[in-house]
């Protein structure tokens, strides 16, 4: 028999804010998780999702911003692999491609679609701008990175999700200011706010706020 597989462990994972800076004001790509889902059931969350053991292969066209790895790398031995998950994550759940033109033959099967629109994945416009860690207790737990980037940065449509999986419910362009009303885990509201100093065009912060639950004890920190 296999051996189990313990869901309730920490899991790495990534997420990304994906930005639209036009119309009458910026917006946010968010979708809604099944009723029947065992971790934050009807939430309104980003797109992303575990890192697979893969992601640590995968080449990039450019890599991340010098400062985000530097930061990833005091609690992950390969940020260039959480930038993948992030944008693989993206692909799968949006059908949207943070990639660059160039050729790909011999991309693995959860990124042929990538591929077959001429692309490979491009980590440039990334910024890691969050890190929490899911409290103890519950039916998942993450130890989740959240980075933003600019809609510009994808390659395609903006409004064509359809190779999307159907992780995400109701995918749509949420005016920032309107992101609040929507049903919200605790985190994503945090990490909303984080994100608004990215939205007004400033300099990336000193530090990147981490709520650390791995422990009963829940610890609030800054990644300088």
């Amino acid at each position: 028999m296999g051996q189990d597989i313990d869901k309730t462990a920490i899991r790495d994972a990534a997420s990304v804010l994906l930005i639209r800076k036009d119309g009458d004001g910026p917006q946010v790509l968010m979708g809604q998780r099944g009723a029947n889902a065992a971790f934050m059931p009807d939430k309104f969350v980003f797109p992303g999702g575990a890192l697979d053991p893969g992601d640590a292969t995968i080449p990039l066209a450019s890599p991340l911003n010098a400062a985000c790895a530097a930061r990833l790398a005091l609690g992950h031995p390969s940020p260039q692999a959480l930038a993948a998950a992030a944008i693989r994550e993206l692909w799968e759940e949006t059908g949207l491609a943070l990639g660059r033109p160039g050729p790909w033959p011999d991309a693995p099967p959860d990124w042929q679609g990538f591929a077959a629109r001429g692309l490979v994945p491009d980590a440039q416009g990334l910024r890691f701008i969050f890190r929490a860690i899911t409290p103890p207790g519950r039916p998942r737990r993450f130890d989740a990175r959240f980075f933003v980037a600019e809609a510009s940065d994808v390659t395609g449509d903006l409004d064509d999700f359809s190779s999307a999986c159907e992780e995400l419910s109701h995918l749509h362009w949420v005016p920032m200011a309107e992101a609040r009303r929507l049903n919200l885990p605790f985190i994503t509201e945090v990490v909303l706010a984080e994100a608004e100093a990215f939205i007004r065009g400033e300099e990336m912060a000193d530090s990147v706020p981490f709520f650390d639950n791995a422990t009963d004890i829940s610890t609030f920190r800054r990644i300088a």
